[in-house]
């Protein structure tokens, strides 16, 4: 007759059975997200929000070196500014994004760093495809992006916005500075030095010596005149006279 302790070896294999299924199950599971997003403002339309970036370091032999990572559209590389950083570490913009990185991080250690970003668009999930460049020249990439919530292996770091602020709107660009017109010149309020100067108004003095040398110079005509018609009168009687005598 068997008691209840010749089935407890057999409960123990069954239950070590099952663990070592679960621990299958787990192994053989989809790996967790290695690059990661977060925001101090998740909501659309935000301004001035702080991004902060975790890649974990998959390397046993060497450090990350640099993340380079492509914006989502909304985002412009000039809306970004670097916040905090590894000692040393720069942002640099690129035509799609921007990448930061120096000094080759220590083996093992993740890179953490946050950006400022002028304003989130107006989106409901925003993705950041990230590339991880560690001192031997490794790559990984993180720029998968799952699609009616699929998993996928290698999956971009992904930042679910929440719905715009009453009264929020996007921030438009300020407008360009319109350039002033160049004043016309102006006419010349002076003559041309090739136009001879007009000649200075006579003094009421000068107008009445003119005057009486006008009038003297009439009179001396007037007189020359009548003395030539009396001398020629005085002829003509002669002759006439003269010529009766004879």
């Amino acid at each position: 007759m068997h008691t209840s302790h010749d089935h407890l070896p057999l409960r123990r294999l069954g239950l070590a059975a099952a663990g070592s299924v679960v621990l299958l199950g787990i192994a053989a599971g989809p790996a967790a997200a290695h690059a990661e997003v977060s925001a101090s403002d998740p909501r659309a339309l935000a301004e001035n929000v702080t991004l902060s970036f975790t890649s974990e370091a998959e390397s046993d032999s060497a450090g990350i070196t640099e993340l380079r990572v492509v914006l989502p559209q909304g985002i412009a590389p000039d809306a970004v500014t670097l916040k905090e950083a590894p000692e040393n570490w720069k942002l640099t913009a690129t035509p799609d994004g921007f990448s930061v990185g120096g000094a080759a991080l220590a083996t093992g250690t993740d890179a953490e760093y946050s950006i400022t970003v002028r304003q989130l668009p107006d989106a409901k999930s925003l993705a950041f495809k990230t590339l991880e460049t560690y001192g031997d020249g490794k790559v990984s990439r993180w720029i998968e992006v799952p699609a009616d919530g699929q998993k996928v292996d290698n999956p971009a770091p992904l930042l679910k916005l929440q719905p715009a602020a009453p009264g929020a709107k996007p921030i438009a660009p300020g407008p360009s500075p319109t350039p002033t017109p160049a004043p016309a010149p102006s006419a010349p309020t002076t003559q041309p030095s090739s136009t001879a100067p007009s000649a200075p108004a006579a003094s009421p003095d000068a107008r009445q010596a003119n005057a009486a040398g006008s009038g003297s110079g009439n009179g001396v005509v007037v007189a020359v005149v009548a003395a030539v018609l009396v001398l020629g009168g005085a002829g003509a009687f002669r002759w006439t006279r003269r010529r009766r005598q004879s």
